[in-house]
């Protein structure tokens, strides 16, 4: 896909360019300096993975994210629940990485838990070479020998990702030859030869170190639509999001924090952001961006207002008190139930609910029983 990015199109794009570098500068400063910065940026993971289902076409509930995510559902979770937690995690691995992470070739090997041409596997974790065993008498009344050798499998996958991620030295290892997807799927039912996702993601990554010569948000909104026109990823499309807010961090231009960009983009009429006209879609996504950050810095005053609050309550208490703890908790959460404060903290329910009656935070659902706390 080629971008040619002309004078008539940088004069029309000029505006929405200017809006959207400067409320993410903004928010940027402000989340590095805010004493809630570290919250907001807690709390956007939520919102963010709630915002891209929402962009998908699905609808998660935020509560039960929040819930999920401490392992405390009320409910079996459902499949677009299990998705949505999938962004969250992406998003905490992202952000604890280095910011040029996952835009590079490793990162998208790791995010998208494919093992790419060319890369060479991780050793054990002792750094030590790999040692074939002996051949072991197969037994083919074993029950669960299949079973427990895919586990295995798995394990070892998994590990030699974490050694990856690690930065450790990589040595050639002796395994076996891998089978291919046409192995797995004679009949093609589950797969589309035509659609190869990895020459799909080389032609998106190709026209990062295009991009990189534009601003910071034009870079970001010409991959992202170039995400959506080329659909690299069938059952990841969600991280094409993720990738951008990455882009942004590694540009110097969002550094706080990993932006939230489906809060805003979710903001945007689907006859914008689907239309046929480039400019009207690259317009869309820079007016996503902008609004993401004028939310976020709304949210910021609504958090630093909560703060406020909560430490005239815990003023002047003793220096082993468990509340500035639990402002820090409730500021990092959407949500908090009784159960997981307790978790948190390291006392009983009981204890807990008298925690959350001394900080005065309010209660969101007006029950008597299975409540939870927020800031609103």
């Amino acid at each position: 896909m080629r971008y040619e990015i002309d004078a008539a199109m940088l004069q029309t794009l000029l505006p929405a360019i200017a809006g959207a570098e400067d409320a993410l500068a903004r928010l940027d400063e402000r989340v590095a300096r805010s004493p809630v910065g570290q919250g907001f940026a807690e709390r956007s993971h939520f919102f963010d993975a709630a915002g891209a289902l929402w962009v998908a076409g699905e609808l998660v509930h935020v509560e039960d994210l929040v819930l999920h995510d401490a392992r405390m559902d009320s409910r079996a979770p459902s499949h677009e629940l299990t998705i949505a937690h999938s962004v969250l995690r992406t998003r905490r691995r992202i952000e604890t990485a280095d910011p040029g992470w996952a835009l590079s070739p490793a990162g998208l090997g790791v995010l998208t838990a494919s093992m790419l041409e060319g890369q060479e596997r991780a050793p054990n974790a002792d750094g030590a070479e790999p040692i074939e065993s002996e051949p072991e008498d197969e037994d083919d009344e074993a029950p669960l020998a299949a079973e427990i050798a895919e586990l295995d499998a798995l394990l070892a996958r998994s590990q030699r990702l974490l050694d990856r991620h690690a930065g450790k030295s990589v040595v050639d290892e002796l395994t076996e030859a891998i089978p291919s997807p046409l192995d797995e799927d004679p009949l093609g039912l589950f797969g589309d030869d035509e659609w190869n996702e990895e020459e799909r993601l080389q032609e998106w990554r190709g026209l990062i170190p295009l991009a990189d010569e534009l601003p910071p948000s034009l870079t970001a909104a010409i991959l992202f639509d170039a995400w959506e026109r080329i659909e690299p990823l069938r059952r990841q499309h969600w991280l094409g999001g993720l990738l951008i807010a990455s882009s942004l961090r590694a540009r110097g231009k969002v550094t706080s924090h990993l932006f939230s960009f489906n809060t805003g983009l979710k903001q945007i009429r689907h006859e914008r952001r689907r239309s046929r006209d480039r400019i009207t879609r690259l317009q869309a996504f820079l007016d996503a961006m902008r609004e993401s950050a004028v939310t976020g810095l709304k949210e910021i005053d609504r958090l630093s207002l909560a703060r406020t609050q909560m430490e005239l309550r815990f003023r002047g208490r003793r220096s082993n008190s468990s509340l500035p703890q639990l402002a820090d908790f409730i500021l990092s959460r959407p949500m908090v139930s009784a159960a997981m404060v307790a978790r948190e903290l390291s006392v009983t329910q009981r204890g807990a609910l008298n925690l959350i009656n001394e900080i005065g935070t309010r209660e969101i659902t007006g029950r008597g029983r299975y409540r939870a706390w927020g800031i609103l």
